[in-house]
């Protein structure tokens, strides 16, 4: 009998527990926590990245404009030069040939204009005093006047050979550094068509650009003079730095892309960047250094009276920008001016001091309510119940 009272009593304070729990509702006291970020002075900047390659300023390509076997080469990949060196030779065996050829040319077309100017002075003087026809004298002045073209021609003849024959000995137009090579010693060059291309030389190599190619809808905020960052994969732990000095107004369109070129200067003291590499460019289109800045999210933010706690209260303003402080139990609206923005951080102009906590997020804590439901963002719009999306009414 006494166990039989002590389960009884037992039973009856469980069971009033049960009824206590069932009244209250069931459920644990939920609590929400405000996260905050201090408005502060930040850097604040938009950037744009894209891909290029690395080329020297200035590079010269160097040819001839005669044809003839390659007799001689003084120079290689990487040799230094400077202007006027000579950097290679061709065979001048026909060239001194047609040069003699032209000379001899020249002596007999001579030797005739000498001869037509004496013979012509002569019917000249037997014509002023009669003693030959008018045709006759014609024909004398005008023999002579064709030795006196034939002499030009032939003197012309001389400078062109002399320049071709000169045009067998390349030099370098600049001073620099051969960057590469086409030809071998013995190897037959054809200047019919064309310039045939013997080396390519880059003038100075401490001094490069980054020719990138930037996207139709990025191109707008490109200008000159923004700072821009790059890296290449050989030296994946350097970053470099430049400037934009040109954006052309030529597009390429490949594949229905359209790109337009940027040049981007990258000072190379260190001769780390080599020619041809490719460079992953970031251009920065805008930079603010030292402004007052909140977090973007702060300008999103906005209370929710339906998770008000006890005793907690809203004070608004009408404002089409505005941050959120909680200064005891009054969340306080603040209007403010804002200035750029990254999509991160958004100047502050004007409306709030520095150094002051502004709400951005918030977390709910406690309850039963499932951990999903928790994770919801209470003010924010909600999607409608299940049945509701489905055309069912929703249990009671």
């Amino acid at each position: 009998m006494k166990n039989k009272k002590v389960w009884l009593g037992v039973g009856a304070v469980v069971l009033i527990a049960i009824v206590a729990w069932l009244l209250s509702g069931g459920k644990k006291e939920q609590k929400t926590e405000f996260q905050t970020a201090k408005v502060e002075r930040q850097d604040i900047h938009t950037s744009i990245t894209a891909t290029g390659t690395i080329e020297p300023v200035t590079s010269v390509t160097v040819g001839t404009q005669v044809s003839g076997i390659v007799s001689k080469l003084y120079v290689d990949y990487n040799s230094v030069v400077k202007k006027g060196q000579i950097i290679a030779e061709l065979d001048k065996t026909n060239l001194i040939s047609e040069l003699n050829t032209a000379k001899a040319n020249q002596a007999s077309a001579q030797s005739t204009l000498n001869y037509e100017q004496a013979n012509y002075n002569r019917y000249k003087t037997l014509y002023d005093k009669g003693l030959v026809s008018a045709d006759e004298y014609e024909s004398a002045r005008l023999s002579y006047d064709k030795a006196r073209q034939q002499a030009a021609t032939s003197r012309e003849s001389v400078q062109k050979a002399q320049t071709n024959l000169g045009y067998a000995t390349i030099t370098s137009p600049i001073d620099g550094v051969v960057l590469s090579k086409s030809v071998e010693e013995g190897q037959t060059v054809a200047a019919s068509f064309n310039t045939p291309e013997l080396f390519t030389i880059a003038q100075d190599l401490t001094d490069m650009r980054v020719i990138a190619d930037i996207d139709e809808a990025d191109i707008g905020g490109v200008k000159e003079g923004q700072r821009v960052t790059f890296t290449v994969d050989a030296f994946p732990e350097d970053k470099f730095e430049g400037q934009v000095t040109q954006v052309r107004q030529q597009a390429t369109t490949e594949s229905n892309v359209v790109t337009y070129e940027v040049v981007i200067s990258a000072p190379n003291k260190d001769l780390k960047l080599k020619p041809g590499l490719t460079a992953n460019v970031t251009i920065y289109t805008m930079e603010k250094n030292g402004v007052l800045a909140a977090p973007a999210k702060a300008l999103r933010f906005t209370p929710n009276e339906a998770l008000l706690q006890e005793g907690q209260q809203i004070e608004d303003v009408e404002a089409a920008q505005k941050v959120w402080t909680l200064e005891g139990n009054t969340f306080k609206a603040h209007a403010v001016q804002t200035g750029t923005t990254n999509g991160m951080m958004t100047e502050i102009v004007s409306g709030i001091d520095e150094g002051t906590e502004v709400l951005v997020d918030f977390s709910i804590s406690g309850g039963d309510m499932p951990q999903q439901e928790q994770a919801q963002n209470p003010f924010m719009p909600r999607p409608r119940n299940n049945r509701q999306q489905n055309g069912q009414q929703p249990k009671k």
